[in-house]
């Protein structure tokens, strides 16, 4: 049980050690059994300087294309790939409900920007509010429809960049913190 005073990360952390399947308990599992050598190989879930950018891209590009089963689909990429599978499937929460309208307002101008389409922007949806809550969503969502090339090209190029942006960041992340760790380690032995 964590302390009174336990920081949210430490708490975060106690919840994650009670909750989380172990090992073991994978292994056991009967669903898991066909596939338990491929997805409990240990270079899966080690973190290395090339496993964890492979993760990043990978759940990204889960996260932003698959809009069910994420975190299955982002394991099931790793496999081939010898990406991290935690990393990948925490990095498939960058979309959620507070940021995927947004990412798909920006793949929406994206993708007609592209395309150079001057259609009506979301906007006319939105006059209808007035009628109803309903009507807006099934409006959204026609318009939404009406707008595939625009947003499906949009989506795919909004996926790649932010997946070659996050796995430049993390590679970069990667090398910055191991250079802080020989700087520390130096500066110790100078002692």
């Amino acid at each position: 049980m964590p302390a009174a005073g336990a920081s949210v990360w430490q708490r975060l952390a106690a919840w994650g050690h009670r909750n989380l399947p172990t090992r073991e308990s994978m292994e056991s599992s009967r669903l898991l059994r066909p596939v338990a050598h491929r997805v409990l190989d240990p270079g899966l879930w080690r973190f290395t300087r090339r496993s964890v950018p492979r993760g990043v891209a990978l759940g990204v590009i889960a996260g932003f294309l698959f809009p069910v089963a994420q975190i299955a689909v982002a394991a099931l990429f790793a496999l081939p790939f010898r990406a991290n599978v935690p990393v990948a499937a925490l990095t498939t929460f960058i979309t959620n409900p507070f940021t995927t309208p947004f990412l798909w307002y920006v793949a929406y101008r994206i993708g007609a920007w592209l395309l150079r389409s001057e259609a009506a922007t979301i906007a006319q949806p939105v006059t209808e509010a007035a009628t109803g809550w309903l009507h807006w969503v099934t409006s959204t969502f026609h318009w939404l429809w009406a707008q595939g090339p625009a947003f499906g090209l949009g989506l795919l190029t909004l996926t790649a960049l932010c997946a070659l942006a996050g796995y430049a960041a993390s590679a970069l992340g990667w090398r910055l913190w191991i250079a802080r760790k020989w700087r520390h380690r130096h500066a110790k032995s100078g002692d």
